[in-house]
């Protein structure tokens, strides 16, 4: 991009005539910030907020500026599936109508994006889509601020709004010589963030008209989805997130929904149970180091680590594991998720309707471990407080189960409990009677 002045007046409320920021003056900043000889505070009038605070969030995730292009996202290897069951799919030809046709050979880029940022669709002028590939512009690279720093399909995503970025506002200095303008596209129906549609080209991408326009696709494009969904023809329910089945005396499954929405059930192996249990609970993610010392702090070492990521990777698809750090890039569901989720909100009967047992019982994880005792122990402390409220139903519930037959205090409260019939009484009796043999 040139080192000319882009300065375009905007009239304000009073009549005064502002100006935006130069791309010399912008550069410099860019410079000063990266280096860290000024923080976000000292960039005032020189840089406009929304891109002030997008760099802020770019240093804060490790954004490399002289990142070689966005990293590729672990959806590349299935990004044929992505496609077909994303829900944008069936809004493709709206989109290709209002905006790719036009941009053919006129030096545009038209993308499509998910709302994890992994680029779905790329297509539009061939030089410019042969040229954007130097910056791994391509379906599959994952262009979220994360990935690529400051850069409209991404900035849009995180501000969830339409987003200019003009030249050297990019975080990334390789994406500098390009201008972008971003807008969000929302489900009709639940206002979920389903994803973006983006325009990458020249200075002259980065205009109010083209803004307009692409503001424009994303209103026609939730439009169509609604008017599909009406229709009941061409439109597909967002997939389910994917489930993990860690509770019980069960093996640990991974269960996802097909494009049909039919179920399918993966069987895990122990430690990759472990794995997505603690990525699961920490959704900023865990550094190799880490996670050996979660699953085993004595022998286990960080190569044993990356190759059991990789063996997963393998099992459940690339598209749900990230790395540097290992996180899962897109959120799940699961029991002991829900459990926690009940408790949090005060729903015992609820919290005790998904336990169906210990967590991962034959898991030597430390971490596993830990959390196998305070889910257990949270729940039990719950239910006894809820049967001294007269849920006595809950308390006999807790004591069938594994963990509940051994639980003296439990079974005493319930043989104590008030309004309980002479054989339940007796039956509470003899099995607390049975437990003071076996203690001794």
């Amino acid at each position: 991009m040139a080192d000319t002045e882009q300065r375009r007046g905007a009239t304000t409320s009073t009549g005064r005539v502002t100006t935006r920021p130069s791309t010399v003056t912008v550069r410099a900043m860019h410079e000063l910030f990266i280096t860290g000889e000024v923080d976000a505070t000292y960039l005032g009038t020189s840089v406009r907020p929304v891109v002030a605070q997008s760099w802020q969030r770019s240093l804060a995730v490790g954004v490399d500026p002289d990142l070689h292009g966005a990293r590729p996202a672990e959806a590349v290897t299935a990004i044929a599936r992505l496609r077909e069951t994303h829900p944008l799919a069936p809004a493709l030809p709206v989109i290709r109508r209002l905006l790719v046709d036009d941009a053919i050979d006129s030096g545009v880029v038209v993308a499509v994006s998910a709302a994890d940022g992994t680029l779905l669709w790329v297509e539009g002028d061939p030089t410019a889509c042969r040229k954007a590939e130097a910056m791994n512009f391509v379906p599959g690279a994952d262009w979220s601020e994360r990935g690529a720093g400051t850069n409209a399909p991404g900035t849009a995503l995180a501000v969830d709004r339409e987003v200019q970025i003009r030249g050297s506002e990019h975080f990334s200095r390789i994406v500098q010589p390009w201008s972008c303008t971003a807008a969000p596209v929302h489900d009709p129906t639940t206002g979920a963030l389903l994803g973006a549609i983006d325009l990458t080209g020249a200075d002259q991408v980065a205009s109010p008209q083209t803004l307009a326009l692409v503001r424009a696709t994303a209103v026609a494009v939730e439009n169509h989805l609604a008017l599909l969904r009406v229709a009941g023809i061409g439109a597909r329910p967002a997939a389910r997130k994917p489930h993990l089945v860690v509770l019980g005396g069960d093996r640990p499954r991974w269960v996802t929904t097909d494009s049909y929405g039919h179920l399918q059930a993966t069987h895990l192996t122990g430690r990759h149970a472990d794995i997505l249990v603690l990525l699961s609970r920490h959704p900023e993610g865990l550094s190799a180091d880490h996670l050996a010392v979660l699953l085993d702090d004595k022998d286990l070492d960080v190569v044993t680590v990356r190759a059991e990521m990789s063996r997963l990777r393998k099992v459940i698809g690339a598209e749900h594991l990230g790395s540097r750090p290992y996180r899962l890039l897109a959120p799940i569901t699961s029991d002991i998720g829900e459990v926690f989720d009940a408790l949090d909100a005060g729903d015992v009967e609820g919290a005790l309707n998904r336990y169906t047992g210990p967590l991962l019982t034959q898991s030597m994880s430390p971490a596993v471990a830990r959390l196998r005792t305070q889910l257990s122990a949270t729940l039990r402390e719950a239910v006894l407080a809820e049967s001294s409220q007269g849920r006595v139903d809950l308390l006999r519930r807790w004591l069938e189960l594994p963990e509940g037959r051994d639980d003296r205090d439990g079974w005493q409260a319930l043989r104590d409990r008030s309004g309980l019939n002479a054989v339940a009484r007796a039956r509470a009796g003899g099995h607390l009677a049975g437990l003071d043999f076996e203690l001794g």
